[in-house]
Formats: C-alpha cells, sequence, structure tokens
C-alpha cells in the first residue's frame, strides 16, 4: 500500500473536518441535493465523455493510486546481470528454467522470446508495442480521473446557481431561503472538496505511478536486448545503470 497516498487524504480530510467542528457541527455541511448534484453530475459528465467500460474500470484505477507498487530498479539491474553472466558462462538456453520463477509477465515473455532465438530486432518490435499499449492505458486512466476532477467544480457551480434560483423564486417565505442557500453554498464546497483533495492528486499520483513503470520496463527492454547480443555483462550492467540516479548505481566490482 502506498502510504504517500493515504496519509496525504487522510491529512487533507482530517484538517478540513478539524476546521469545520472548532466552529460548527459537520451535520450542517451534510446536504443530500448537494452531494447528488455533484456526485450524480461528475459520473453523469464522465459517462457522455469516455466509454462505459473505460469509466467502470476507474475503480480498478483508484485502487492503483492506493496500492500499485514499482519493482526497485537496483534490484531489476542485479538480477539482470545474473542473467547476462549465466548465459555468457552456459549459453541462453540456461535461462529457460528460470521463466517459472519470474512473477513479471513482460520479463518472462522477453526472456522467453530470446530463449526460442529470436532476433534482436523482433523482440524489441514485440516488446516496444507493449510499452506503447501500456503508456495509452495509463494515459487514458489518468485523463478519465483528471476530466472527474474538471466537471465536480463545475457540478458544484451549477448546483450554486439552483440553490440561488430556489432562493429567489421563496424570497416571500423566510423559512426557505436558508435550505435554498445552504444547497447553494454547499455544492461547491463538494465540487472543490472532491476535485482538489481527491481527483486532481490522485490523476497526479496515476501520471507518476506511469512514469515509475514505463522507466521499469524501459529498462528491462533494454536487459532482454543486450543479452539477446550477447553483450558483454560488464556493457549490459553500465547501459542499465545509466537509467538510474548517479547516487543508486551498483557495480558488481
Amino acid at each position: 500500500m502506498d502510504l504517500a497516498t493515504v496519509i496525504g487524504i487522510v491529512l487533507a480530510m482530517g484538517l478540513v473536518v478539524s476546521a469545520i467542528l472548532l466552529g460548527s457541527s459537520l451535520l450542517i455541511f451534510i446536504s443530500a441535493p448537494s452531494a447528488l448534484i455533484v456526485i450524480g453530475g461528475t459520473i453523469g459528465a464522465t459517462l457522455v465523455n469516455y466509454p462505459l467500460g473505460s469509466v467502470l474500470g476507474v475503480v480498478g484505477i483508484f485502487k492503483k493510486t492506493f496500492f500499485s507498487t514499482v519493482e526497485n530498479p537496483s534490484e531489476i539491474i542485479a538480477r539482470f546481470m545474473d542473467y547476462a553472466n549465466r548465459a555468457r558462462r552456459e549459453g541462453i538456453l540456461s535461462l529457460e528454467p528460470l521463466l517459472k520463477e519470474i512473477d513479471d509477465a513482460y520479463l518472462r515473455k522477453g526472456l522467453q522470446l530470446t530463449v526460442d532465438g529470436l532476433e534482436p530486432q523482433t523482440i524489441e518490435e514485440i516488446m516496444q508495442a507493449e510499452v506503447d499499449y501500456l503508456e495509452q492505458r495509463h494515459e487514458t486512466g489518468a485523463e478519465i480521473v483528471a476530466a472527474m476532477g474538471a466537471y465536480a467544480p463545475a457540478l458544484g457551480m451549477i448546483g450554486t446557481v439552483i440553490g440561488l434560483v430556489q432562493m429567489l423564486q421563496s424570497m416571500s417565505d423566510p423559512s426557505t431561503i436558508g435550505p435554498a442557500m445552504a444547497v447553494a453554498l454547499l455544492t461547491t464546497l463538494y465540487g472543490a472538496i472532491l476535485a482538489n483533495l481527491f481527483f486532481n492528486p490522485l490523476a497526479g499520483k496515476l501520471k507518476n505511478r506511469s512514469r515509475e513503470e514505463l522507466l521499469t520496463r524501459e529498462l528491462i527492454m533494454e536487459g532482454i536486448l543486450s543479452i539477446s547480443k550477447g553483450e558483454n555483462p560488464r556493457i549490459i550492467e553500465e547501459k542499465l545503470n545509466s537509467f538510474l540516479p548517479p547516487k543508486q548505481r551498483q557495480s558488481s566490482d
């Protein structure tokens, strides 16, 4: 679980709720009409803009921001050094027994293609296609969440207009002014909270997750291609280390 995401949401919501409780009761900030306008409207607008399947996949996208983990690049490099040394000593076919021990489907597929004897150019084309489709899926997911972050405050403003219209229509009855005004203000509040504490930050987190995963995929692809070309393990290590900041680079010496 990503603690930064959990801590950030809990901290932000906790401070907002604490500020409310210091000045009044939390109950006065609960409004079913406001929630219906903002939440229902945001979901509806999202469904209009994106295919149903993509919108339904948002649940999995949100899960990814909390539970997705990316393997440490240093550990991947260490693993490739073992593969490269083994292939150099015993031949490329010596990697085949290791395939069943690899959990990463992308890495396993790349090694399988290498063991099968495909040309490096063909391996690169196949693996690059997977990277391209992965990047496209990630961009779509982040785009949907970012769009919800744009719709939520807009629906909040629509709710404000609705509340003001209701208030102006009933100016002759002072007892109805308060509830109508509450709907007008709370919808704006709900939209701002959803956009700025949830949707927009989560969209940013998804983009960061995508960059991390794409870097890992590019690192794996470079390692696979180097092994398939029969390059010296020392050269492979130098190539893979170039993906890391200088302080994180390791040497097998």
